[in-house]
């Protein structure tokens, strides 16, 4: 036995150790469960975070504010975020970058980069050679690429989140712009990175509005299909979004709410930006009427005085959309000449006319693209801030032809909601209510091939091949297998978009390259040669459309399959009955595991292809594969519309049907019995049915990316470095600021005081100069030329402070005395107060001994002897010298005094009180007539932890059992086992 009980004691602490370790990893975990969402606009982002404890909120910024704009001043040896910024493009304008989202994933020849020239004359833009991206040219060291710039504000986005949270925060949901194309989702996706965020989706700013309206509105929601328009404009651009709100049955989680994504239409450039540079251009025109006959230079040439009136048009714009007119007025505008005009609405309006003229235009796209009609819109709700123009809603009410629009969302938080919830939802530490989002493919993408045929005997030919791989509309995250059934060697074939019929001329400028990547396969024909006795399923290519909308190739596999004969042998009864329970379910043996170094996977379900119009003979085949478990509860996606599929495309999937078929015959027929083949007698060898077995090899990829390479990782890892190295130079300047800001205001606070009369009453003439000298070079070393780092300021102020110490502690220990005591002489007075009424306790009732006594009494006389040997000394010591009359020590007497009376305190009220004698005539003694009732029978249960009620006469721990007994009881069993009684006293009686 005791060996076992040895035994287990190792395994005990092991589990005790592992117990620990998992505490340790969730109490790490707790301080990391934080995430976050960034809705960034193009004028202003919302950050919005959900920590444990506090569900969805609004971070504040360092001014308080819950909008922060997205701008960035970048000087040599300092930045600025957000209001600081703001103010600082006044002063420095070309230093200061706004709206540059405008340029993420362009290139030079796209017509926004010659746009933000245009209406930032002040920014002069470089290119890189090798991708032909710009780059903001500050100055000559330096340069910084727009990917960078949004790294900044992110990162700074995050320091206001984790500032908020009070805990670190990685995991973010970032919103972009339902247009933004593959390259400009890719350079966010390089900014997160540079800024060290763990982006868990980016998700469409249209679909996280949807999302917050659908997630404060789930009662709302029900089997009947509610069709909402979203109409969102804000400063740069304006999206109209047709959303479809319905109760679905999912497999994991039953019935729950669904968002689809109905319809979108777009314009790039109607916002309320281009609204404030009308009003900008009008406000500059009216600044040099004003100043025609003065020869004096266009204002359009002074970046600071631009810069003013942008601001001002902001400020006009605002106060135009709730007055008819207002006075538009800058102090100083340009050579210390003030400017003051008035502005009305109808001038608004007209300088705005061709941009209200394109408001219904995003609506009509919507329509076409969801393909309904107005009527099906049970409601249109307004969103973004540039909606507040009185115009826009006018033109946009008469467009959809309602009765009103919707304002009951919040225009400006409704993202930043949304995108919080989805990051929740994403994250593994927390659990929110599923709500299915199915968000839509904008612009289509299509694979391209060409292969060599054969249309008559000796003729070959090259033809061009098309299949859409995601069509407009078509619902994502989505993965698509696209199968190239007529190749044995060698091949490429390529990514590009679809039809982009439904963009302007002009967007289809601004929208770069339509084709996305060259794939290069290597290793086809390889794979041909080691499988030659196997039949070719062909060359699988597997997409994968992912949550944040980017595209990307995970594999391709060549694909072999055989039927396979194992060799006959004696089956046992389990084996037979093994193999009849697999026939009955369609299936045969497992396949072999891996050979050969290839993976052997099971065979996938083919679907036609999307749109196919090959002639005959042509064997390419797509299909989706099976969705991956989503991790909000929701069910996989079903696969998208599809078109007419090509009738060789129904071929194959019949054909390959066809073979499944054909190989499960053998197993049918050795299991006819009477119908079929007799079967073998008993201890006869059977052959086994024959079973398909598929072998894949991988095959090497290379890609050719067209519309915008990528960032390479050298230079991105630079880039990193140059984030990281800035953010710790502002980090480094933020600790010397307050480092200089503490040791200022103490040199301040200190000369200061050395003119008060109670630091002067403490101290001579000598050491107030010693110490004045001290602080007044302090301050010359501080003001000095030459920066000083944060560890020296932070020594120079400890030395001061202990130069001022003894100073200080005087000052300090004068202004407690008064009050501290005063509160020891009460304690006193009470203390020996108590010490005579214990003393006057008759000796029947007394419950205190005469040790306890005389040490309350010793006590006391110390402390009285103390504080009088203590002032006297202290009364014969200079003010300027160290007192011997602490507070400390007056604290620590009056605990010990107030210890010894709250143990008295204490068992006179949990003390049982002494039985009553009785009289000769056997009679109990009356008590006295003012004694209550509760008096006389009274029985105290102790609290807790008390132990035993205290016995009259003897120390605390000499007590006796609590009886549960009547009032009377326990005194009589106590003089019946005694046999005595104790004589009564005269004032008793």
């Amino acid at each position: 036995m005791t060996v076992k009980v040895r035994r287990q004691r190792p395994r005990r602490r092991v589990f005790w150790a592992l117990v620990a370790v998992l505490l340790a990893d969730l109490l790490a975990l707790s301080d990391t469960l934080a995430v976050m969402s960034v809705d960034l606009g193009s004028e202003s982002m919302k950050v919005a975070i959900v920590k444990p404890g506090v569900p969805m909120e609004i971070v504040l910024n360092k001014e308080s504010r819950r909008k922060t704009p997205v701008i960035v001043t970048l000087k040599e040896n300092e930045r600025f975020f957000g209001d600081s910024a703001a103010s600082m493009a006044i002063k420095n304008p070309k230093a200061t970058l706004r709206y540059f989202q405008h340029l993420l994933g362009k290139q030079a020849d796209n017509p926004h980069v010659a746009l933000y020239q245009a209406r930032f004359p002040e920014h002069e833009l470089t290119f890189d050679p090798q991708r032909q991206t710009v780059h903001f040219q500050i100055s000559r060291q330096l340069q910084f690429s727009p990917e960078e710039v949004l790294g900044m504000v992110l990162n700074y986005s995050r320091s206001l989140a984790e500032d908020f949270a009070e805990q670190p925060i990685k995991d973010a949901v970032i919103t972009v712009p339902v247009f933004f194309n593959q390259a400009e989702r890719r350079a966010v996706l390089q900014a997160a990175r540079m800024a060290g965020l763990k982006v868990l989706q980016l998700i469409n700013d249209n679909t996280a509005t949807a999302l917050s309206y659908g997630v404060f509105r789930r009662k709302d929601i029900n089997t009947t299909a509610q069709n909402i328009m979203f109409y969102d404009m804000g400063s740069g651009s304006t999206v109209c979004t047709i959303v479809t709100y319905q109760m679905v049955k999912t497999k994991e989680a039953g019935m729950q709410p669904q968002l689809q994504i109905r319809g979108v239409g777009f314009d790039r450039t109607l916002g309320g930006l281009e609204m404030e540079l009308r009003l900008r251009e009008h406000l500059a025109g009216l600044f040099n009427e004003q100043r025609k006959g003065q020869r004096a230079k266009d204002v359009r040439e002074n970046p600071r005085a631009m810069a003013k009136l942008l601001r001002e048009a902001n400020r006009l714009k605002t106060v135009l959309s709730a007055n008819a007119d207002h006075m538009a007025q800058i102090e100083g505008l340009m050579d210390d000449v003030d400017f003051k005009a008035k502005v009305t609405r109808v001038e608004f309006e007209e300088l705005c006319a061709d941009l209200f003229e394109r408001v219904p235009g995003p609506v009509q796209q919507a329509l076409q693209s969801a393909e309904m009609s107005l009527d099906e819109i049970e409601q249109v709700i307004l969103v973004g801030g540039a909606t507040r123009v009185p115009k826009v809603q006018e033109v946009l009410l008469k467009a959809v032809g309602k009765e009103e629009l919707g304002k009951n969302i919040n225009a400006d938080e409704a993202a930043a909601m949304g995108a919080v919830y989805q990051a929740a939802a994403l994250s593994k530490a927390f659990k929110v209510k599923p709500f299915v989002v199915r968000d839509a493919v904008v612009y289509p993408i299509l694979v391209e091939f060409t292969r060599e045929v054969e249309e008559e005997p000796g003729v070959h030919s090259l033809k061009h091949n098309k299949r859409v791989l995601f069509s407009r509309m078509g619902p994502y995250p989505q993965r698509k297998v696209i199968t190239f059934n007529r190749y044995s060697h060698d091949f490429n074939f390529h990514i590009n978009y679809g039809d982009l019929g439904f963009l302007g001329p002009e967007d289809l400028r601004v929208f770069g390259s339509q084709n996305l990547t060259t794939v290069k396969l290597k290793g086809v024909g390889d794979s041909f040669k080691k499988y030659p006795d196997y039949e070719s399923k062909g060359i699988k290519a597997h997409f994968n459309l992912d949550e944040s909308g980017v595209l990307s190739l995970d594999r391709v596999e060549s694909v072999f399959e055989t039927l396979v004969e194992d060799s006959p042998e004696e089956e046992s009864t389990l084996t037979k009955l093994g193999n009849t329970i697999s026939s009955l379910f369609g299936g045969g043996t497992t396949p072999d595991a891996k050979e050969n170094g290839t993976d052997t996977v099971q065979e996938e379900e083919e679907s036609p292809a999307e749109g196919s119009k090959d002639e005959p003979g042509e064997q390419v085949e797509l299909k989706e594969e099976a969705e991956a478990p989503v991790e909000d509860g929701s069910q996989p996606l079903p696969p998208e519309p599809k078109g007419d599929a090509a009738p060789e495309g129904e071929k194959a999937t019949e054909k390959e049907n066809g073979d499944k078929s054909e190989a499960q015959k053998p197993s049918e027929k050795a299991e006819a019995g009477p119908e079929g083949i007799a079967p073998a007698p008993e201890g006869e060898k059977k052959q086994k049915p024959a079973r398909k077995q598929r072998m894949v090899e991988e095959i090497g990829v290379e890609l050719v990316v067209l519309d915008l390479p990528d960032l390479p990782e050298d230079k991105l890892a630079q880039s990193v470095q140059k984030l990281q190295d800035l953010t710790l130079r502002d980090l480094e300047k933020q600790e010397r600021e307050k480092a200089a800001n503490s040791l200022e205001a103490f040199i301040f606070e200190t000369q200061d005081k050395l003119y008060q009369p109670e630091y002067q009453e403490v101290s001579t003439e000598e050491q107030r100069e010693e110490i004045s000298g001290k602080l007044s070079a302090a301050s010359t070393w501080w003001n000095g030329s030459s920066p000083s780092s944060p560890r020296m300021l932070k020594e120079k102020l400890a030395e001061l402070r202990k130069l001022c110490q003894g100073l200080f502690f005087r000052v300090e220990e004068r202004k407690k005395w008064p009050e501290r005591l005063s509160a020891l002489d009460n304690l006193l007075n009470h203390s020996s107060m108590f010490l005579k009424g214990a003393r006057l306790i008759p000796e029947m009732d007394q419950i205190f001994t005469e040790v306890e006594m005389t040490t309350l009494e010793k006590v006391i006389n110390e402390t009285w002897a103390w504080k009088n040997a203590t002032l006297a000394e202290q009364a014969k010591l200079p003010a300027t010298e160290k007192p011997v009359l602490l507070s400390k020590d007056i604290e620590a007497k009056m605990m010990a005094l107030d210890r010894e009376v709250q143990y008295l305190l204490n068992k006179a009220k949990f003390t049982k009180p002494r039985p009553r004698p009785k009289d000769k005539n056997g009679t109990r003694a009356e008590p006295p007539l003012n004694a209550s009732a509760s008096d006389q029978g009274e029985k105290v249960i102790l609290p807790a932890g008390e132990g035993r009620v205290p016995g009259s006469g003897s120390e605390p721990g000499d007590t006796e059992p609590l009886e549960l007994g009547g009032p009377g009881a326990e005194p009589e069993q106590k003089e019946q086992s005694t046999g005595q009684k104790r004589p009564l006293k005269n004032d008793e009686l």
